[in-house]
């Protein structure tokens, strides 16, 4: 507890690296890999909406549970672990996929996987420091993260574009197809990671802990505070989205393969101004308040959906323009996920309820997610614009929601 760069954080950061660059390199794939299955680009969005939604709404069935049963049992860490490795090999599957259908229960299971660590990681990584740093432990662990996805997507890039060639197979889908297996080794290094640095710290446990009334239990400033983050969440989609809107706006100008190693290029971009601005972001809440700086990742936010919209409005088809928006869209993200579990944490100061208090954060996130994601890969039906226009639209009222009716107690 004297030092927030500890064991627990490190080890933390080193795990979320090992496992973004497994899962963002298969996530980063999966729009292109959908097309080269012969879907359609309208029906490769709602398919890509629709796996990333369904996969959030299955994690959400694990979150809370977990995170209740872990206050009551005492113990995190294992479930942790278990996550982490369900997560790791999951994406293995979509080696074996015909169709999306398969692609859709190997997200799922991946998805389950993070259901099970992430609320449990997050309460363990607040025990380890103290309330005064918490933001920038999270913004460590998220930078962590975040340059595991900037690797991930470039390995990715790397492995289709170079390393193996068009000659080497005999079907298009192919070379993704060993991409997905390769994830499998960062992955299950993530688990093997975890399960050796984390010294997890015990907790009395409470046996007869109830879910119900450990949720109707929680402050009313933080029931208050998960209404905001659900609202600005109902706009907040999966950013697989950005790479397959990236890829449909350029390619009429680069093709459809060239176009889909930029918008693997953007997308790794994303991630590096998320790596960039994760601890800053962390180190500011900390000192000038998690509010004002979460307020500030929000309004990122809903300026990234505005710019999609205009760009398909106005048929717009520039790679700088998308880089911008893709680097606003990193900074927004790593901003929302270092200073939003920092903000649960003040708001739930009882550490023995701090895995439900993030399982409901994290279940509050998945719903909007899952919303999200099926609800903008369906308006892409109605155009670009449309879609991302209601994404910016249920963001700004989070946003005011967030900025007038949260307070500490």
């Amino acid at each position: 507890m004297n030092s927030w760069f500890n064991r627990t954080v490190v080890g933390a950061g080193l795990t979320s690296f090992l496992a973004d660059v497994g899962y963002e390199m298969a996530t980063a794939i999966l729009p292109a890999f959908l097309l080269t299955l012969g879907l359609s680009p309208d029906a490769a969005a709602r398919a890509v909406g629709a796996i990333e939604g369904v996969a959030d709404l299955l994690s959400n069935a694990v979150k809370i549970a977990v995170g209740w049963y872990s206050d009551r049992i005492g113990k995190r860490k294992a479930f942790v672990v278990g996550g982490y490795a369900l997560t790791g090999s999951a994406f293995a599957l979509c080696a074996l996929a015909a169709g999306w259908p398969l692609v859709l229960a190997a997200k799922s299971l991946a998805w389950i996987g993070k259901g099970l660590r992430g609320p449990l990681r997050n309460a363990i990584i607040t025990d380890a420091v103290d309330p005064a740093h918490r933001g920038k432990a999270f913004g460590f662990h998220r930078a962590g993260d975040t340059l595991g996805a900037i690797l991930g997507p470039l390995i990715g890039l790397a492995l289709i574009e170079y390393c193996l060639p068009d000659s080497w197979f005999t079907l298009p889908d192919e070379p993704y197809r060993v991409v997905f297996l390769i994830t499998l080794i960062p992955g299950l290094g993530a688990a093997l990671t975890f399960a050796a640095l984390i010294r997890e710290q015990r907790f009395t446990p409470k046996p007869g802990l109830r879910l119900g009334a450990s949720i109707r239990s929680m402050p009313a400033n933080f029931r208050r505070y998960l209404v905001g983050v659900g609202i600005f969440g109902l706009g907040d989609f999966s950013h697989a989205l950005l790479t397959l809107a990236a890829t449909l706006l350029l390619a009429p100008a680069h093709g459809a393969k060239e176009a889909a190693a930029i918008a693997m290029g953007l997308y790794a971009g994303k991630n590096a101004f998320g790596a960039l601005a994760a601890l800053p972001a962390g180190w500011l809440g900390d000192k000038f308040g998690h509010k004002p700086i979460l307020l500030a990742g929000y309004l990122l936010g809903f300026l990234t959906m505005l710019g999609f919209a205009l760009l398909f409005l106005t048929g717009t088809a520039s790679v700088v323009w998308l880089a911008v928006l893709f680097a606003i869209a990193g900074t927004y993200l790593a901003i929302e996920e270092a200073i939003e579990p920092a903000m649960a944490a003040d708001f739930t100061p009882d550490p023995a309820t701090r895995g439900t208090a993030f399982g409901v954060l994290a279940t509050v996130n998945g719903v909007g997610d899952f919303v999200a994601s099926v609800g903008v890969g369906a308006l892409f039906a109605l155009g670009g614009e449309v879609a991302f226009g209601a994404a910016a639209a249920l963001m700004i009222v989070g946003t005011a929601w967030m900025m007038f009716q949260t307070k500490r107690d």
